[in-house]
């Protein structure tokens, strides 16, 4: 393709300011998983208050059906987001995903009963799951084998930048959560804008859908007998990560307030536990590169079982519970992506999109039945202390799961080089 001039369409891939364009991809992608790291923690951040102020007659039992209706939208999202990336482009499924997302989240606050509230949130989490699917595919095409990982990592500290963003904003307006929902849309609405005139579309997209279809890698390759101890290590560990992932971001204020904090203590705990996260992010990724994924991934587990059994008593003290939660939030949030970095470097090119695609498509499965179970727990008013017993179980299984896991599989090095395929 020859060099064109900055004439060029909204969205059009040339040689010309590459390095530009680069530029617009990461922080443009970056800020879209922000604002998924935002939603699926606004819902944690209000329910305390949604229960005290019997909104819409709200229970607990509700709330619990609210946050996973969320996340089954998120599963529903973020399972259908390859085949429609690959037929429609990743830029124009990003760009809708975001719009779509945005304007029911923008409905929200105007539902007249739960049953409207719960199906607007699951709606809205389809656009939400296909965000960052879309978002990490666009990183990697764009970015030079070299830099991948670090670009991924990077992304991923969206997630909880906007958690905490959405913590920091819930503290200034406890009795007025609405307005949580109409600063996310909004801002939502003004980066699909932005996406659709700097945004430009993947250029690894723009070659498959000039050359050839190449033959996808089934699932069943998964299964055969070099990469089925690997598979099931990595399934498993997956599940557990995104379960407390999510159960701890859906959950962690109420647990809190039922252990006897106050509503502003208990949601400030949520801002804690995402600062660890993006702490956490950047020690994993620096440790394990110089100490081996595998280890750091089993420590950082052992530590997550640690501190979420601490979190199990109540604490005199806000510096030694903001400690315990902080060191949780470093932890355990960083655990599951080293459960990524370990298939990008277990698994040679030919089977590591598929690879990565079933590990993301279980742990979604774990996303939803962790705040299920943690829901269960506080209707049933045993939220406390057993919600961070079960998550420290869940802990346990992880680390056993990493512990079977075998080393690097035979032709991965020789392939690291090679541009990874798109999940």
């Amino acid at each position: 393709m020859a060099p064109t001039t900055s004439a060029d369409a909204p969205g059009t891939t040339t040689r010309t300011g590459s390095d530009g364009r680069n530029a617009w991809t990461v922080v443009l992608c970056w800020i879209t998983v922000l604002l998924e790291g935002y939603d699926l923690v606004v819902l944690g951040a209000i329910i305390p208050t949604l229960l005290k102020t019997h909104h819409l007659g709200m229970t607990a039992g509700d709330a619990t059906t609210v946050a996973t209706l969320s996340l089954v939208g998120v599963a529903i999202g973020a399972v259908t987001v390859g085949p429609l990336a690959d037929r429609f482009g990743r830029r124009l499924l990003l760009i809708g995903s975001v719009v779509e997302f945005s304007v029911f989240t923008l409905l929200v606050p105007l539902a007249s009963s739960v049953t409207m509230f719960a199906a607007l949130r699951l709606v809205a989490g389809i656009g939400l799951g296909a965000c960052m699917p879309a978002s990490l595919t666009m990183m990697a095409e764009h970015m030079p084998a070299a830099r991948r990982a670090r670009a991924s990592t990077l992304t991923m500290t969206g997630y909880h930048t906007g958690a905490v963003i959405t913590s920091l904003l819930a503290l200034q307006v406890t009795g007025s959560w609405q307005i949580l929902f109409y600063v996310l849309g909004i801002t939502g609405l003004g980066i699909a804008v932005l996406q659709w005139f700097k945004l430009p579309e993947s250029e690894a997209y723009v070659r498959a859908k000039e050359a050839p279809a190449s033959q996808r890698v089934p699932f069943t390759e998964l299964l055969k007998p070099a990469y089925l101890r690997a598979g099931i290590g990595v399934w498993v560990a997956s599940f557990m990560g995104l379960l407390l992932v999510y159960g701890l971001n859906t959950w962690l204020p109420k647990l809190m307030n039922d252990a006897g904090y106050p509503v502003p203590t208990a949601v400030t705990q949520l801002l804690v536990l995402n600062v660890g996260g993006v702490v956490g992010l950047v020690l994993g990724g620096f440790v394990a590169d110089r100490r081996g994924i595998k280890l750091t991934t089993l420590g950082w587990f052992a530590l997550s079982v640690v501190m979420l059994a601490c979190l199990s008593v109540k604490m005199h003290g806000d510096l030694l519970l903001d400690t315990v939660v902080f060191l949780t939030g470093v932890f355990v949030f960083s655990a599951q992506v080293l459960v990524y970095a370990y298939v990008t470097h277990y698994y040679p090119a030919a089977v590591r999109g598929t690879a990565l695609g079933s590990a993301s498509g279980i742990g979604r499965i774990g996303s939803i039945v962790g705040p299920t179970v943690t829901g269960a727990l506080v209707s049933a008013g045993i939220g406390h202390p057993w919600g961070f017993y079960f998550f420290a179980a869940v802990a346990v299984a992880a680390f056993l799961a990493v512990l079977t896991l075998p080393g690097r599989a035979a032709g991965a090095a020789a392939e690291a080089a090679e541009p990874e395929p798109a999940v």
